[in-house]
C-alpha cells in the first residue's frame, strides 16, 4: 500500500543542513522509498519546492523529486477537501487547504499519511483517514 508523505517529512529529510540519522520519520521515509511506497501529491511537491533560495538548489531538489510521480487528483478529491475544511472550521479547527486535500486523498484512495504535523491528529476527530506511524 502506498503512503502519502507529508511536506514536513520530506523537508526533514531533504531541506535540513544536518540530518538526524536516528529520526524515525527519516528512517521510515527511506524504507518507503526502498519499497516504492512513498506517494507524492502535486500540492506537496509545490510546498517542498517553495522558498528554495537558489536556482541550483531548486533544480537539484526538483530533479530528485521527479522520481516520485504525482497521483492524479480528480474532482471528487477537491470536493471532499472542501467538505473537510468546512467540517473542521465548524468545529473550531483550522487547517490549510493542502492539509485537507491530503486528508481527502488519504480517505478516497485508502492511503495512510506519514506526517509529524499534529494538526492531522486534531482533524481525525471529525474526518476519517489513517495515519502511518514509523516502524522504528
Amino acid at each position: 500500500m502506498k503512503v502519502i508523505v507529508d511536506t514536513c517529512v520530506w523537508s526533514l529529510a531533504l531541506r535540513r543542513q544536518t540530518i538526524n540519522e536516528n529520526d524515525p520519520y527519516i528512517f521510515e521515509l527511506r524504507e518507503l522509498i526502498k519499497e516504492v511506497r512513498a506517494q507524492m501529491l502535486g500540492p506537496i511537491r509545490q510546498e517542498i519546492l517553495s522558498g528554495i533560495p537558489s536556482q541550483p538548489q531548486f533544480d537539484k531538489l526538483k530533479n530528485y523529486l521527479s522520481a516520485f510521480p504525482d497521483l492524479d487528483l480528480g474532482m471528487e478529491v477537491y470536493e471532499a477537501a472542501a467538505r473537510y475544511f468546512n467540517i473542521s472550521r465548524s468545529k473550531g479547527i483550522q487547517g490549510s487547504n493542502t492539509d485537507f486535500l491530503i486528508c481527502a486523498v488519504s480517505n478516497i484512495h485508502k492511503m495512510p499519511i506519514l506526517t509529524i504535523d499534529n494538526d492531522f491528529t486534531r482533524f481525525q476527530k471529525y474526518i476519517s483517514f489513517e495515519l502511518h506511524r514509523p516502524r522504528m
